[in-house]
């Protein structure tokens, strides 16, 4: 696979207004699954929501209808022995024109889900019932924004 990067999308907008994401995921990705996220993500439809590429360590997602930035994550050496890595720091868009914040909680959850989901092609249900028990939704719904794993997340 090739690595996607920003000037292989047509549209790519920096923030609006941003703002520091606390808490950051606290997963802890492996060489291997760092390796994947780096490569990242092209939307090949319609359908599909995210676009996603890496500059250094620095991991940026944008809608891919309107390249609008929404996430920007700094991933970091885990500390320990496994050689993973984490996410050190994140930002979040938070114009509300460009993106509906429900909270940090949330759009740290989405974030993680995005990764696993988008990047990664994991089905990541546990995240999905905890992003609508964050946004208040009966279980079994979708994110709001995300769509499912075929459409909105992959």
């Amino acid at each position: 696979m090739e690595r996607i990067t920003r000037t292989d999308l047509r549209k790519v907008h920096g923030f609006s207004t941003a703002a520091a994401l606390s808490p950051t995921p606290t997963r802890e990705w492996t060489a291997a699954e760092w390796d994947r996220i780096r490569l990242g993500h092209h939307a090949r439809g319609m359908d599909e929501r995210w676009t996603a590429f890496t500059e250094d360590n620095r991991l940026f997602l944008h809608r891919s209808w309107t390249g609008h930035q929404i996430y920007e994550a700094d991933f970091a050496p885990a500390a320990g022995p496994g050689g993973g890595f984490v996410i050190a720091s994140a930002r979040v868009e938070t114009d509300a024109r460009r993106h509906r914040r429900v909270s940090d909680a949330y759009d740290a959850a989405m974030l993680e889900c995005l990764i696993a989901s988008v990047l990664l092609g994991e089905r990541a249900d546990a995240l999905r019932g905890r992003l609508a028990e964050l946004r208040g939704a009966p279980a079994g719904a979708a994110p709001a924004g995300a769509g499912t794993v075929g459409a909105g997340m992959r």
